[in-house]
């Protein structure tokens, strides 16, 4: 079955960098458009960044700049760089992945990343 797999979270100083990676499993990834959320402690789940079928990348204002994400169709995988890392940051990040044909949406477990200030 369609599956999500996140990691490379951790606790990281502020100004300090982590990447986090999401392998896929169980989908055609490349006609999925997949972004990354975050939840952090009695907050609404935020979208963080997406990147569409065709490459084309958004993000949310908070982090533009700072975050960059990106997708390896080979490796049916998705990657969030995440640089200058700030207190505000501190949340669960998870993958998600929308079929642009299916309208499936597949969540990950999620991975903590933790920014000590």
């Amino acid at each position: 079955q369609a599956q999500l797999v996140e990691s490379g979270g951790g606790l990281v100083q502020a100004g300090g960098s982590l990447r986090l990676s999401c392998a896929a499993s169980g989908i055609i990834f490349k006609d999925n458009v997949m972004a990354w959320y975050r939840q952090a402690s009695g907050k609404q789940r935020e979208l963080v960044a997406l990147i569409l079928i065709d490459g084309r990348t958004n993000y949310a204002d908070s982090v533009k700049g700072r975050f960059a994400i990106s997708r390896d169709n080979a490796k049916n995988s998705v990657y969030l760089q995440m640089n200058s890392l700030k207190s505000e940051d501190t949340a669960v990040y998870y993958c998600n992945a929308m079929g642009v044909v299916t309208r499936l949406s597949v969540w990950g477990q999620g991975t903590q990343v933790t920014v000590s200030s």
